[in-house]
């Protein structure tokens, strides 16, 4: 074996052994070796070169970047996933063709649909759907971020928090927390404009809690001006502290009469 392809090999194999022992800091290292070290193949994109090993040199630098992409869910880092996720993609559209099928591909692809869920992306959300295969769309995994940005989008919140008890990998449950803030976040803001207060038990029910500890816990930590007393949650605070936006009448109307002028001129 090429000397180099030997060393990126082992350096892998310890990369992925700092993954399962959780040395983040150590992983974080070894992923930036290990991609310099990938600059060197001349058979990796965008040159796409037929070497000797080619074949060989595609695979690995795949599993490299689809760990790169994994270890990012796992510290947390979105900036890194989206990043690592955009190294990674050439290999499975551009190269695809030439290598075996990764068994963490549609795993991978329907992670990255909900990030862009989680992010409020839906443009870029629908335009990776449509890239995607008739066999990838039925793929659970691809399948499951549908569902959820169906159900986003039509506000059936209860079944997009529901669905984090069925998730088709374990490495969803980072974006799915995401997630559930999200639309949590969306219902308690539509929640202070629309009622002046409401009972715990009416804003758990509201909120999507199971239990008054997690609601107390929220408004403690998300909505500090909510004030609770005699057990109801009063927006009036959130109310009076938002800023007022009116409508400059006046000068909409000069405006108006302006360009209505204007059009008289140019009949």
């Amino acid at each position: 074996m090429d000397p180099k392809l030997t060393e990126v090999s082992q350096l892998f194999d310890r990369f992925k052994a700092a993954i399962t022992r959780k040395e983040y800091d150590s992983c974080t290292e070894l992923l930036s070796h290990l991609k310099v070290l990938l600059t060197s193949f001349r058979s990796l994109p965008p040159l796409f070169e037929n070497t000797p090993n080619s074949i060989h040199e595609l695979t690995l630098a795949r599993d490299i970047y689809e760990h790169a992409v994994l270890l990012s869910v796992k510290i947390e880092d979105q900036d890194a996933f989206e990043r690592d996720f955009f190294q990674l993609k050439p290999f499975y559209t551009d190269a695809g063709s030439h290598l075996p099928p990764s068994l963490n591909e549609y795993m991978i692809l329907g992670l990255n649909l909900l990030r862009l869920l989680v992010q409020n992306r839906i443009a870029e959300f629908h335009t990776e759907l449509e890239l995607l295969s008739s066999t990838a769309l039925e793929n659970p995994c691809i399948n499951h971020a549908v569902e959820l940005e169906q159900s986003f989008m039509e506000g059936a919140y209860n079944r997009v928090l529901s669905a984090k008890q069925n998730v088709p990998h374990e490495t969803y449950g980072y974006f799915m927390d995401l997630l559930a803030k999200t639309v949590r976040d969306e219902i308690a803001g539509c929640s202070e404009k629309a009622y002046d207060y409401l009972s715990l038990n009416d804003a758990r029910q509201m909120l999507l809690f199971t239990s008054d500890k997690e609601l107390l816990q929220y408004i403690e930590e998300e909505h500090p001006e909510w004030e609770i007393k005699n057990g109801y949650v009063f927006f009036q605070k959130a109310k009076e502290s938002a800023p007022c936006k009116e409508i400059p009448s006046l000068q909409l109307i000069n405006q108006t009469l302006s360009y209505a002028r204007e059009l008289e001129r140019i009949v």
